[in-house]
């Protein structure tokens, strides 16, 4: 088994703005405004899609340029919750924004243990990072319950120290 990093990759036509509502950020270097945890993005918009990501830097955001969902955002809105049209609202936004944190971190680790599994010198790893790979893409799978029981600071532990690993042979 390897990781389909394709599925990695973000995909906003088919996301509900996810990333543009569930995180908080402060006004910084990375952001030219203050934005609480589950309150959209002013630039958002009906569409839910960024209405200056063409110029997202020169307005102020360029952490908004850094951001990468690993295909969290798309996976979330297609498969945990089934095709959503929409953002939901109150308890169901809140459980769509802990499943998308939940995935956004597998898929993550999905993309580090895919790049070890390119590494010819870190082939002595290679299975212990296919088998993390199943494991994995099975927990990023779950519904939104098995997502809340995922302990992923336990399973980002395991996997560090095959990345670490991997990153020493190579």
């Amino acid at each position: 088994m390897t990781a389909n990093r394709a599925g990695l990759i973000g995909d906003c036509a088919r996301c509900v703005g996810i990333c543009c509502v569930a995180p908080a950020f402060a006004a910084g270097a990375d952001f030219a405004i203050d934005k609480p945890a589950g309150r959209p993005c002013p630039n958002l918009g009906g569409d839910h899609r960024c209405t200056i990501h063409d110029r997202l830097t020169a307005s102020g955001f360029p952490g908004c340029v850094a951001y990468d969902c690993f295909g969290a955002g798309q996976h979330v809105t297609q498969v945990t919750f089934g095709g959503l049209a929409r953002r939901p609202a109150g308890d169901a936004a809140r459980e769509l924004f802990a499943a998308f944190d939940v995935v956004r971190g597998l898929h993550e680790l999905l993309w580090y243990l895919g790049e070890v599994l390119t590494l010819e010198r870190a082939a002595e790893v290679h299975d212990d990072a296919r088998a993390l790979v199943g494991e994995t893409e099975r927990l990023a799978a779950g519904d939104a319950a098995a997502l809340r029981a995922v302990d992923g600071e336990a399973h980002r532990r395991r996997v560090d120290a095959v990345l670490r690993r991997g990153s020493e042979l190579h």
